[in-house]
């Protein structure tokens, strides 16, 4: 059996794998593959209703809010988010925690002056800034929630005197928020949401239409609001899976209860990454991320007969990124906990032979 830690494209429910490829051979007994039928047609309609209507129930959105499913990944959200929000003459303020948010800093720099309030890179990302100042003056403030390359996660969100923009693709339905807390939220789907294609935008319509510049029609969250996520041909398959995933964790209590799921596995992975004197965290405590667990070994050269010992137990996607190195275990909601236990089984052996 294989335990995937990927961080994305990432695991999802076995439940939601069989009925999209029920999806893909017969859609709804039309006797048309979902892969082939209109996005018109009345049958895929209503599941990009039911995909909003999930997103907007289970994360308690507000009135006043739009929800909408694009393409182009959180990396286009990075031009979008400024394009659509950062006026000529004005200017943002970012939160630098990381590859991510330093990408969504380089374009916005493309359509205004952007003030970077506080960053990590001095230990490499291993921490969340704390202490910083935005200006008033800020048309939005702009961060990342959960960081996958390094391992933290913000557990509670900034307070700031500015509309808040927020980059949530990887912990986005992992644990209750307050949408009505942020302007606009953005999230890559290939996480807890479904697969790579879609993208979910939460956006609330009074920060919109003010920049005095003309967006190309693509790029404008209006023209997109107002053709119900349609203005062209959708990622129907990618909106599709994430209408059944949603269901799915409809199905398993919503997101507080996915919540407590979740952790529950990160305290049993860091608990054995704390214990076992092979191991060490690579993050500060207090912003460690339930999502993207990284650690690495204390004698380097144990790093990849470790990774091989683990892949024999089927533990899979564990390697850390080039930029933190190590090792990155994430665990995404359709990850269960007994895959967890595995990994630290794995820990605790490889322990015991190299003692």
């Amino acid at each position: 059996m294989k335990h995937n830690f990927g961080a994305g494209p990432c695991i999802l429910p076995q439940e939601v794998f069989k009925q999209a490829s029920q999806g893909v051979l017969n859609f709804n007994d039309t006797g048309l593959s979902i892969l082939e039928i209109s996005h018109r047609a009345p049958e895929f309609v209503a599941v990009m209703d039911e995909a909003i209507s999930l997103v907007k129930e289970l994360l308690n959105v507000p009135e006043g809010y739009s929800v909408i499913f694009l393409q182009g990944g959180a990396s286009l959200q990075f031009t979008m988010v400024a394009m659509n929000l950062l006026a000529e003459g004005k200017k943002a303020s970012y939160l630098d925690t990381g590859v991510w948010s330093k990408k969504a800093v380089a374009e916005a720099k493309l359509f205004g002056e952007v003030e970077v309030v506080a960053s990590s890179k001095d230990k490499n990302y291993s921490y969340i800034p704390k202490e910083y100042q935005v200006a008033a003056d800020s048309e939005y403030f702009h961060f990342t929630s959960n960081n996958t390359i390094f391992g933290t996660e913000f557990h509670s969100f900034p307070k700031v005197n500015a509309p808040l923009v927020c980059d949530m693709s990887s912990d986005i339905f992992s644990k209750e928020i307050n949408v009505a807390d942020f302007d606009l939220i953005y999230a890559g789907a290939q996480k807890n949401i479904g697969p790579a294609g879609a993208t979910l935008v939460i956006v609330k319509d009074s920060i919109l239409g003010k920049t005095g510049r003309a967006i190309p029609s693509m790029l404008d969250y209006q023209k997109q609001i107002e053709a119900e996520s349609m203005y062209n041909t959708p990622p129907v398959f990618s909106v599709f899976v994430s209408m059944l995933n949603l269901r799915w964790l409809k199905s398993k209590g919503g997101v507080a209860e996915i919540g407590k799921e979740n952790i529950a596995k990160a305290k049993a992975l860091y608990t054995e990454i704390d214990r076992n004197p092979l191991f060490k965290g690579s993050t500060a405590v207090e912003d460690r991320s339930n999502m993207s667990v990284c650690f690495v070994m204390e004698n380097p050269e144990l790093e990849k007969p470790f990774l091989k010992y683990a892949e024999e137990k089927g533990c899979i996607g564990i390697k850390g990124h080039r930029s933190s190195g190590g090792f990155r275990a994430s665990l995404y909601n359709a990850l269960p906990i007994t895959s967890v236990h595995v990994l630290v089984e794995a820990m605790q052996e490889f322990a015991e032979k190299n003692a």
